[in-house]
């Protein structure tokens, strides 16, 4: 198993690059989160165009976001509306998709792919990264200019951004870094009306 997690977002890349760096990094196999997996504005990166480019060039297409998308059928994730990351996250569907890419991971070096190029706007990041940090393995995020990132760094992006990331003697980074989550579940959520 190789304990190195990878993240991407496609927005900034044409599927040229997008392969490229794939193959710069080792990618085996990309899961797919998205819960629609198609794109009105890079219809490249639907999820049948992406499937064949990915075989082409020896890459396991994944489709994951049936498991791992921000956006589920079940009415009990829901309250007033909007999807409840809480709730999604205790959903066996929701831990399914967890356990299927940890075992991906035993054979394959994987990245989880969504939209949105930076992770610090993404479900993946607080959604799933926030699930799978717990686990004995390193979170990396590839950028829009192809960089990575580790998880820590990106996490430190978010207490910044949440003007939470002086030390506080009422809370540990872990528990500043929890109410980040939380605070993005909140902002970006799905609204089902």
């Amino acid at each position: 198993m190789t304990n190195n997690l990878f993240t991407i977002g496609y927005a900034s890349f044409s599927v040229k690059d997008f392969i490229r760096i794939l193959k710069s990094y080792e990618i085996t196999a990309l899961a797919d989160v998205r819960s629609a997996p198609y794109s009105k504005y890079k219809p490249e990166f639907k999820k049948d165009n992406l499937n064949k480019v990915l075989t082409d060039n020896n890459i396991s297409y994944i489709f994951s976001g049936k498991y791992l998308g921000a956006r589920v059928e079940d009415p009990e994730c829901y309250i007033d509306g909007n999807l409840n990351y809480g709730l999604l996250k205790e959903t066996e569907n929701y831990q399914t998709g967890i356990t299927r890419i940890l075992k991906a991971m035993k054979d394959c070096r994987i990245t989880l792919m969504c939209a949105e190029k930076d992770p610090v706007n993404c479900h993946r990041t607080f959604l799933v990264c926030r699930t799978l940090r717990s686990y004995p393995l390193k979170i990396l995020h590839i950028l829009g200019d192809g960089s990575l990132e580790d998880h820590n760094v990106t996490e430190g992006r978010l207490l910044k951004l949440h003007g939470l990331d002086q030390e506080d003697i009422f809370r540990s980074e872990e528990e500043r870094i929890e109410e980040v989550y939380d605070r993005m579940c909140e902002k970006i959520t799905y609204n089902s009306k």
